[in-house]
C-alpha cells in the first residue's frame, strides 16, 4: 500500500472510480469520505466553483487531519445568464434530483434554438494540507450544448442534456471512456496531476 494517502472529499463511488483511473499511475492510496466515519458535512457557501472546492477540502483536511482533495462542477447555460453555476446539484429544489433538475432547465429554456443553447461545466480542484491550507488547485471546462430531452442512461446530472456537437452525442450516449477523456473533471485532474507529483516528491502529501 502506498504511503502517499489522499482522501477524495465526496462519498461517491462512481466519482472515486473515475478519480482512481486517472491518478493510478502516480501511485497514490485514495479514500473518500465513507472510509471514514467523523467525516464532516461542508456548506458549500460558497459564490464561486473555486470557494466551495476550497472550503470542501481545507475544512474536512483539518477535520480529518488529512490530505484532502476537493472537488466543485456544475453546468453553465449561456442563455440562461450561466445558471445553474454553482446551483447545478439543487436548481430545482433544495431536495432536487437530476431528473427535476434536467426539466428545470429544459423549460426555462422553452423553444430557444439549438444553436443558442450553448453550455459548458466547469470543475475545481483544490488539494489541502492537514492543516487545511490549500497547496494546489486547477480549473477546466468541457463546452457543448443543450438538447431539447435528455438522452442516454450514461453519467449523472445534466448528461442526458449536454451534447457534444463534435460527436452528435450527449455525454449520457457516450461511453465512460470517451467521457474520460472530454470531461470538465479529467481534464481539471490532468492539470493537477502534476501539482499532485511535486507535492510527493518534496514529502508533502
Amino acid at each position: 500500500m502506498s504511503d502517499h494517502v489522499l482522501v477524495l472529499g465526496t462519498h461517491n463511488q462512481k466519482k472515486r472510480l473515475e478519480l482512481e483511473q486517472l491518478l493510478a499511475p502516480l501511485g497514490l492510496h485514495l479514500k473518500t469520505l465513507a472510509d471514514f466515519e467523523q467525516a464532516i458535512e461542508v456548506e458549500e457557501t460558497g459564490s464561486t466553483f473555486a470557494e466551495n472546492a476550497a472550503l470542501k477540502a481545507s475544512q474536512q483536511a483539518r477535520n480529518l487531519g488529512m490530505w484532502v482533495m476537493g472537488e466543485d462542477s456544475g453546468i453553465s447555460v449561456i442563455a440562461l445568464n450561466n445558471e445553474p453555476g454553482v446551483y447545478s446539484a439543487r436548481y430545482s429544489d433544495p431536495g432536487a434530483t437530476d431528473e427535476r433538475n434536467n426539466e428545470k432547465v429544459l423549460a426555462q429554456l422553452g423553444d430557444t434554438p439549438l444553436e443558442k443553447r450553448t453550455a459548458f461545466y466547469t470543475c475545481h480542484m483544490a488539494i489541502s494540507d492537514p492543516a487545511g491550507t490549500i497547496q494546489a488547485t486547477a480549473e477546466d471546462y468541457c463546452y457543448g450544448r443543450m438538447r431539447f430531452e435528455p438522452s442516454g442512461d450514461n453519467g449523472f446530472g445534466y448528461d442526458p442534456l449536454f451534447e457534444i456537437p463534435e460527436y452528435h452525442k450527449t455525454f449520457g450516449e457516450l461511453g465512460p471512456s470517451i467521457k474520460r477523456v472530454l470531461s470538465h473533471c479529467s481534464r481539471a485532474m490532468r492539470k493537477i496531476r502534476s501539482k499532485i507529483e511535486q507535492l510527493m516528491a518534496t514529502g508533502g502529501l
